[in-house]
Parts: C-alpha cells; sequence; structure tokens
C-alpha cells in the first residue's frame, strides 16, 4: 500500500481563460494570468492510495462517489503513467482517491482548477513523475495549470497543435508583492447553471467580441499587467484586472443565447468599488469575476480595514450567520460619517454577501506528511461520506 495527501490551492485570473482552440487538449485561445491565494483558506486536498489489493480505481469527490471513467480524469492519468518512473510497481496497482474543498465548488471560484491540481500533484508524487506537470494538469481543467505554482502564473497559449508548449509558468513567487491581500465575497454558493464548459463553447460559436478580444486585445493585456505584478504599480495592476472582469463578462452577454453568470449582487459590489475609488481619488481596489456571481477584490493590506468597513455598512451580515469572516484574522476598521454620506449606495439586504474570506498570496501544490491528514482510511474508504 501506498499513500500520498497533498494540498493545491485556488487560483483567480487577472487576464481571463475563456475559450479553446482545442477542446480535447484543453488548449486555450489566449494567455491568462493569476494570483494563486493561500492554500490555508481556500484549497483542495487529496489522499491517493494504491494497492495491489484494491478490485478497481475509485474516486470520492467532497463525500460522494464520482465515475472513475471521467475523460478528462483519464487524460490525466493516462499521462502520468507515461512519465511514471520505469522501476515504480505502484503504477499498474489500482488506486482509491478521496478529494475535499474548503470552499464552494462549482460556483465560480476555481475548484476545477484547485482538484485537479491537487489530483495530478498528489499521483505524480506517487509514481515518481518529474518535470513540469503543469500541461498534465491542463488536461483536466486548464486553469488547474496555474494552481501547480505559487505567487503570480502565466499559462501560456502555445502555438503547437499537441499542446506541447501551453503550460504554466511563475511570473513572480509569493514574496514578491507581500503587501497585496485578497477579499472573495461569496454572493451565492450555489452550483452554476451553465458550466464554464459549455459556456466557452457558446461563446466560441456566437461571440464576435471574444474573436476581437483574442485578436487585438489580450497580448497587451497581459504585457501590461505583467509589467504592472514586476513593479507593483497597483493602480495600473488594478484597472487592467477590472477592465479584462467587464470584458469577460461583456462577452457572456454578447453570446447566444446569453450567459449571465453575475447577478444584482455584483453589480452592486461592481459599483460600490468604482464609487468608493472616485472618492479616494486613486485606484484602492480592483474586483474581478470568473464564470459566477461571486467578486474576487484586490487591494493592499493597509487599506483592508476600511475597505470591509465599507462593504458590511453596504452590505450587512445576516445577524443569525456567526461565521461572516474567514481566513486571515480581520479587524474592520471605523466607517466615518463623511463616507457614508458621500457613498450613495443604499444598504442592501441582510446576507446578500453570505460571507467574506479574506486571504493573501500563497504557495502552490504541497505535500502534507501528517498521516492525520488523509482522507482515506486504513482500507482505502473515505473517512467521512455524505
Amino acid at each position: 500500500m501506498s499513500v500520498i495527501t497533498c494540498v493545491a490551492p485556488v487560483n483567480i485570473a487577472v487576464i481571463k481563460y475563456w475559450g479553446k482552440r482545442n477542446e480535447e487538449l484543453i488548449l486555450p485561445l489566449n494567455d491568462s494570468i493569476s494570483a494563486t491565494l493561500n492554500v490555508e483558506y481556500m484549497r483542495a486536498k487529496t489522499t491517493v492510495m494504491a494497492s495491489p489489493t484494491f478490485k478497481e480505481n475509485k474516486i470520492w469527490l467532497n463525500g460522494k462517489e464520482e465515475s472513475f471513467e471521467n475523460p478528462r480524469l483519464q487524460h490525466c492519468m493516462k499521462e502520468l503513467k507515461q512519465r511514471a518512473r520505469k522501476n515504480t510497481d505502484v503504477v499498474n496497482w489500482n488506486i482509491h482517491v478521496c478529494s475535499e474543498n474548503n470552499f464552494p465548488t462549482a460556483a465560480g471560484l476555481a475548484s476545477s482548477a484547485a482538484g485537479y491540481a491537487c489530483f495530478v500533484y498528489a499521483i505524480a508524487q506517487l509514481y515518481g513523475v518529474e518535470g513540469d506537470i503543469t500541461a498534465i494538469a491542463r488536461r483536466g481543467s486548464g486553469s488547474a495549470c496555474r494552481s501547480i505554482y505559487g505567487g503570480w502564473v502565466q499559462w501560456h497559449v502555445g502555438k503547437s497543435d499537441d499542446g506541447s508548449d501551453s503550460f504554466a509558468t511563475q511570473i513572480a513567487g509569493v514574496s514578491h508583492w507581500p503587501e497585496m491581500r485578497i477579499l472573495t465575497l461569496v454572493v451565492n454558493s450555489s452550483r452554476k447553471k451553465c458550466s464554464s464548459t459549455d459556456g466557452m463553447r457558446r461563446s466560441i460559436a456566437t461571440s464576435s467580441l471574444l474573436k476581437y478580444r483574442v485578436d487585438h486585445v489580450v497580448k497587451d493585456r497581459v504585457e501590461g499587467i505583467i509589467r504592472a505584478i514586476k513593479e507593483k504599480d497597483f493602480k495600473a495592476f488594478a484597472e487592467i484586472t477590472m477592465k479584462d472582469s467587464n470584458q469577460f463578462h461583456a462577452i457572456c452577454s454578447d453570446t447566444y443565447p446569453p450567459l449571465s453568470y453575475v447577478n444584482e449582487v455584483s453589480r452592486r459590489i461592481i459599483e460600490l468599488i468604482h464609487a468608493y475609488n472616485e472618492l479616494r481619488g486613486t485606484t484602492k481596489v480592483a474586483y474581478t469575476f470568473d464564470a459566477g456571481p461571486n467578486a474576487c477584490l484586490y487591494l493592499l493590506e493597509e487599506d483592508v480595514p476600511e475597505v470591509v468597513a465599507l462593504i458590511q455598512y453596504v452590505f450587512p451580515s445576516d445577524t443569525e450567520r456567526v461565521e461572516y469572516f474567514k481566513g486571515l484574522p480581520i479587524n474592520p476598521g471605523s466607517l466615518s460619517d463623511e463616507l457614508k454620506v458621500k457613498i450613495d449606495i443604499p444598504k442592501q439586504k441582510p446576507g446578500s454577501i453570505k460571507y467574506i474570506i479574506y486571504t493573501d498570496v500563497g504557495e502552490g501544490a504541497r505535500v502534507l506528511n501528517d498521516d492525520n491528514e488523509h482522507l482515506l482510511n486504513d482500507c482505502g474508504n473515505p473517512k467521512r461520506l455524505n
């Protein structure tokens, strides 16, 4: 018997990936760039156990058994086995896999990215796979390749038809921009109605704006945001991030029939961020939305207390909810009466934002060495089931 438990982080793109030039190989239409979030607060955790006594491969996701015959999972397994150490017997054994997320799944918070990154990283450790594995993670979920690394990461579009040059690299490490913070505002934790995969197919087939973005917009934005990250130029970083998020959702609206991932609360958050930045006379906060209504706000540590106080004021918590803040310790500042008056946005219904996850930029996938962290028991069955 051989067992490995790993964790892998969520990554939140500031230059979006939307659309594939090759569905089977999961090759993107353009480069994308993301920040890796602290694995302590938003992560997938996966235990892989291999044994010669297992009669079949099995997988459990968030306490529920799923089919191991998922084509994307099979693609990852095939490539991992091809690159396994030649002298290992483990590659010939069946495996049991148990994976859990500590944040909402399929709600537009990159759960598949963290999940597949963790799966690929864990089995790579089990099989002794060496070298870059981001291209293998890409076969499971495109943006999973970015969750292998910490810090700031770029997924390269590549030019080769076989996908050999479409992989992820690190732009800057975890310690490069230590003041950067992220607030994830969970508006709706439910599974989205249209998956990202189906949404991308529909956009490619019907959106002329998507083609324009790929041909005329993304290259300059990629260059600009890499420069902003390296120079720690928050104003430039924030402007590009928000424009790219807006354009992504404009493409969703330009898709036929249209895709609608944001909701009224999302739009109020956007309105609030622009009002606050205008009031402060400079760009203090950037928002970005993936394929869901939940907002990810990028800001510097010094501005967190006031921004959190403002969010709490406009989006009061449900008094019955005990844990409104998760993640790093957070102490909302006091909001001045002047700011309350000048931010001309009415208070929203309590509970419009379910909770806030406060985090920073973190490390990539890693192995957990504590046996108590395993999600499978000694018989290879989940310790917890739904």
